[in-house]
């Protein structure tokens, strides 16, 4: 067994890795980039070497400046994780050039499922269905869309190396195709360096199936059953249970046999995965992943099996000791992945400090965060996993549930109440969902936010400049304060006016009748219209974090003087940037006139690109920003005036 290796990683996937390393006893070397000096993979390796700057090309997709790190540290061993150099067959060569193990298959298995183009033609070939399309390579434009109209639309463009939903676009009418495409190609050329495309037909109402394999060196090779990954959004999962709840014994052993073979077709080694999209007990062959997926823990927790630590032994050249028959499913497991983003924006990404966070430790937690991390611009937003076992799929299911209501994290925006949305749904409690579950409910997965955050807030931020218990008197007295309280709050950059008199606080127009406060410095109880409620509140500088159930509201207290954004915001000709990002193609000049919804530019940010769209119909007078230019949210872009 090795004893040193490198992970050529970050983030929660990264420590996930030390995890296993370390029961291990091997010496873990970490790489960081410069965004990353205060990383927690970084303090919890023996030993963390920089890089390069931010940007992943100039750090941890520098094949040179890892393996030199490898080579320097005397690594015997590189870890790649997932994302990153996980399936580039350039890596894997460059470490065996340098006499260190890659853990994962050799760089030609890696070239044959690489190329999804290539990999269809090799699994079609092998007797596996593939979903109809064109996997040609005749990449013009003309005939791609020659082929569409072959194909018919709904169609499905996908990067041929791509993974992750980049590079992917469902175009349902022929005249977006041109415009998918071209935002596909340059999303894939920028993910992957490579902007190959191939086109399916979109299935109107799909399972996403993966199989889970293991193979050492001898050939021998296994599936560990199955895993349910439809919950998605923008072609990214979310949500990931195993075994799959609508799965047959008959269509997983098929599934199973299919994937083994595909595996074996390529001498396939270590740990991957076979990608299926299903219809009933048909099914069709996507993609194999070369490499561990996110959605590894729940096949380690109905199998028992550590994946990571039979990654490691496989790439020792010991043998898998384990049978197909001797393999047993137990239980049921689910994972939800906390992301940096707001479905309430269309998903937009969100960046900042994190200036809380705590993690259930009911259930398993894969995360690289602490208090006081900064979520950047320059990598994925999945911040971590949260993953519950249970006797039965209802158990787990539950236990998820109550995990994800203990979640507590302000700074950024986050999914953790719309992951809540989405178990609590009838359809996922069916199991009979497919990939278009969030997009048919995506509105009813939104849980509101109602006025208890703000009286929170408010109650909180009295006690808090009072300094005494106040709300325990019963004489009226307040100390350094009148009778009524006041205060301003910006919410979602609108003003809400707040009023505090005896057992009253009125927010705007509604009265709510309060009583038998409480505050300890950090969390708020209180009766709110006979109602018990319970939140953690969070200050940091004008800011007020309120946590309740996994959700979390953010609000400012609102000062005059520094209005500045909220007025910016409110003026309907000034288009500002919804998000940290850069600049990658600008739709429109000065003097252009747009309808709403047109797309005036595209803006980058945390590996996927971002629509702006015009807000009515208008003439373009002024762009302020240009291609290639790094933008802060609230920026103003383009100014855009009446027709």
């Amino acid at each position: 067994m090795f004893s040193s290796l490198l992970i050529a990683n970050r983030g929660e996937i990264a420590c996930r890795v030390m995890r296993t390393a370390r029961r291990m006893g091997m010496r873990i070397i970490a790489v960081y980039s410069e965004a990353d000096t205060h990383a927690q993979h970084v303090k919890l390796a023996d030993e963390a070497h920089l890089l390069g700057p931010a940007p992943a090309v100039q750090s941890y997709l520098d094949i040179e400046a890892v393996v030199a790190v490898a080579k320097a540290t005397g690594a015997q061993a590189i870890h790649p994780g997932y994302g990153f150099l996980s399936e580039n067959a350039a890596f894997a060569e460059a470490c065996a050039s340098a006499g260190v193990t890659f853990v994962g298959p050799s760089a030609e298995s890696i070239r044959a499922m690489g190329s999804k183009i290539e990999a269809k033609r090799l699994i079609a070939a092998a007797g596996t269905p593939v979903v109809p399309g064109y996997h040609g390579d005749d990449q013009s434009d003309v005939r791609l869309l020659a082929e569409a109209r072959e194909i018919g639309f709904p169609v499905l463009i996908k990067a041929s190396a791509g993974g992750g939903g980049k590079g992917m676009r469902q175009v349902s009418d022929e005249k977006d195709f041109a415009a998918a495409l071209a935002g596909a190609r340059r999303e894939a050329k920028s993910a992957f360096a490579d902007d190959r495309m191939l086109l399916e037909r979109y299935l109107q109402a799909p399972k996403h199936l993966e199989i889970q394999i293991l193979a050492d060196r001898r050939g021998h090779t296994l599936y560990l059953f199955e895993r349910d990954c439809s919950v998605q959004r923008r072609h990214q999962k979310v949500i990931e249970e195993a075994p799959g709840p609508t799965v047959t014994e008959t269509q997983r052993e098929s599934m199973g046999r299919a994937a083994v073979q595909a595996a074996k077709a390529i001498d396939y080694v270590g740990a991957g995965t076979v990608e299926f999209i299903a219809e009933g007990e048909v099914f069709y062959f996507m993609e194999m992943n070369t490499r561990l997926q996110v959605e590894h823990p729940v096949t380690e927790l109905i199998t028992g099996l550590d994946l990571v630590e039979w990654q490691l032994r496989i790439a020792a050249d010991e043998s898998l000791n384990i049978e197909q028959d001797s393999l047993n499913r137990n239980g049921h497991a689910i994972e939800a992945r906390i992301y940096a983003e707001n479905p309430r924006r269309k998903f937009l990404p969100s960046t900042g400090k994190l200036v809380r966070v705590k993690f259930p430790d009911r259930v398993r937690t894969d995360s690289g965060i602490v208090e006081g991390d900064v979520v950047s611009m320059y990598y994925d937003p999945m911040l971590a996993k949260v993953i519950a076992h249970g006797r039965d799929r209802e158990e787990a299911r539950v236990r998820l549930i109550r995990a994800l209501a203990e979640v507590e994290l302000a700074g950024v925006e986050h999914n953790v109440s719309y992951l809540r949305g989405i178990l609590n749904h009838a359809a996922f409690r069916g199991g009979d969902y497919t990939t278009g579950l969030l997009e048919q409910h995506h509105d009813e997965l939104l849980i509101a936010h109602s006025n208890l955050g703000v009286i929170c807030a408010v109650l909180a931020l009295k006690e808090l400049t009072s300094g005494s218990g106040v709300w325990e008197s019963t004489d009226g007295f307040r100390l350094n304060l009148p009778r009524g309280y006041r205060q301003q709050l910006e919410r979602n950059r609108k003003l809400v006016s707040v009023v505090v008199t005896d057992d009253v606080v009125a927010v705007g127009d509604a009265e709510h009748k309060v009583s038998d406060v409480t505050w300890n410095g950090s969390t708020l109880a209180c009766l709110v219209d006979d109602q018990w409620i319970e939140a953690r509140v969070v200050f940091d500088g004008k800011s007020i974090f309120v946590i309740r159930n996994g959700d979390t509201e953010r609000l400012e207290v609102h000062e005059e003087d520094v209005d500045a954004l909220a007025q910016d915001v409110s003026v309907a000709d000034r288009i500002i940037s919804p998000m940290p990002g850069q600049v990658i193609s600008l739709a429109v000049r000065v003097g252009d006139e747009v309808a709403e919804g047109d797309v005036l530019l595209v803006i980058e940010a945390m590996k996927m690109e971002h629509n702006i769209n015009a807000p009515r119909r208008g003439k373009i007078s002024g762009i302020v920003c240009a291609v290639g230019e790094r933008v802060e949210e609230g920026i103003e872009l383009v100014t855009l005036e009446a027709p």
